[in-house]
C-alpha cells in the first residue's frame, strides 16, 4: 500500500491528521496526539505520512488533504515548513510573519490554512524548563536558519532578547533570517560564521540548537562549550534522541538544559485543538507516556 492508503486504513473512517516529513519514522508526534485522543475518549487518529521533498509530492499531499472527507490537516517537519506555503489557500498572519508553517488546518469549506505553533511551543517549553530565564537577561546564540529557527528567532525577539547571535552552516540563509527579524528598536541580530560558533558562546545567557545535528541518523553537533557561562540555559529542540550529545555535554558541566520534547508537546496543543475540537494540556504524565512510546 502507498503511505496514503496506509494512513486511510489506520484511520478507519475516523477524523485524522498526521505528521508529514522526510524522514518521519522517528517522530514522537503520533504518541503525543494519541495520548490526548485516548485520554479524552475522542474518535480520531494521528499517523505518519512520509512525503519526499519534491514539488509534485507536496502537491499530492495538498490534493489528498482537500479531497479526503475525514482529513483534518497535518503537522509539517523537515524539510517542508517553507515549501508548503505557496500551495495552501491561506496563511495565518503569525505564520506569515515567521515565514514557515508547521500546522495545516482544513476548514469547513475544504480550504487549507497554514499556521505556526512552533514559536508558541518553543517559548512555553523554555519557560517551563528554565523559569529563571528572562528575555532581557543577556545575549542568545541560535544555531540554524531553517523553518524552526524562524519561529525560535521570532519568539526570542518578542521576548525582549537584547542581542541575538545567529549562526548557520549556510551563511546566506542566516543573513536572510536576520534581516527578516531585526527589531526596529536598535537591538541587534548578529550574523556569525559557522566556524566561529564556539567563540560566539562567550557571555551568552541562552544557547538554542535548531539544526538537525544531533538528531537520530545525523552527525553530532561539533561545538566547544568552554566559553559558555555555567549559568547559560542550553536548549536543543531535537526530540529524537532527547539526550543529544550537546545536552549531555552541557548537563555534565552544570548548565540548565531543556530537551526537545517540551516544545513538541506544547506546539502540538494548538493543532490538536483545531483538528479535534478539544482543549488539552501538557502534563508530566503525558511526557512520560510519550517518552515510553
Amino acid at each position: 500500500m502507498s503511505p496514503y492508503e496506509t494512513l486511510l486504513a489506520e484511520a478507519h473512517g475516523r477524523p485524522f491528521a498526521a505528521i508529514v516529513g522526510w524522514p518521519v519514522e522517528h517522530s514522537r508526534s503520533p504518541a503525543l496526539h494519541g495520548y490526548w485522543l485516548k485520554k479524552h475518549g475522542l474518535s480520531g487518529h494521528y499517523g505518519r505520512l512520509p512525503v519526499e521533498p519534491k514539488p509534485e509530492a507536496l502537491a499530492a499531499l495538498v490534493a489528498f488533504l482537500r479531497k479526503t472527507p475525514n482529513a483534518r490537516g497535518c503537522n509539517l517537519t523537515l524539510p517542508h515548513k517553507i515549501d508548503i506555503m505557496p500551495l495552501l489557500d491561506r496563511i495565518h498572519p503569525d505564520a506569515e510573519r515567521i515565514g514557515a508553517v508547521n500546522t495545516v488546518v482544513k476548514q469547513p469549506d475544504g480550504s487549507l490554512e497554514g499556521r505556526n505553533s512552533d514559536a508558541f511551543g518553543f517559548l512555553a517549553a523554555l519557560r517551563d524548563g528554565a523559569p529563571q530565564w528572562r528575555g532581557p537577561a543577556g545575549p542568545v546564540v541560535v544555531l540554524g536558519a531553517g523553518g524552526a529557527a524562524r519561529a525560535v528567532v521570532c519568539s526570542l525577539v518578542d521576548a525582549g532578547v537584547p542581542e541575538l547571535r545567529l549562526i548557520n552552516r549556510t551563511q546566506a540563509a542566516a543573513i536572510d533570517l536576520g534581516v527578516a527579524f531585526t527589531p526596529s528598536d536598535g537591538r541587534q541580530i548578529m550574523i556569525e560564521r559557522w566556524d566561529e560558533r564556539s567563540a560566539m558562546l562567550d557571555g551568552a545567557a541562552l544557547l538554542v540548537n535548531t539544526t538537525s545535528l544531533g538528531m537520530k541518523g545525523q552527525p553530532p553537533l561539533d561545538l566547544d562549550l568552554a566559553r559558555l557561562p555555567m549559568t547559560a540555559v542550553v536548549d536543543d529542540i531535537v526530540s529524537v534522541p532527547l539526550e543529544t550529545p550537546l545536552l549531555a555535554t552541557a548537563r555534565a558541566r552544570g548548565n540548565p538544559c531543556i530537551d526537545g520534547l517540551g516544545m513538541l508537546l506544547h506546539q502540538g496543543r494548538l493543532g490538536f485543538e483545531a483538528w479535534f475540537g478539544k482543549k488539552v494540556a501538557v502534563t508530566d504524565e503525558q511526557r512520560r507516556a510519550v517518552m515510553a512510546a
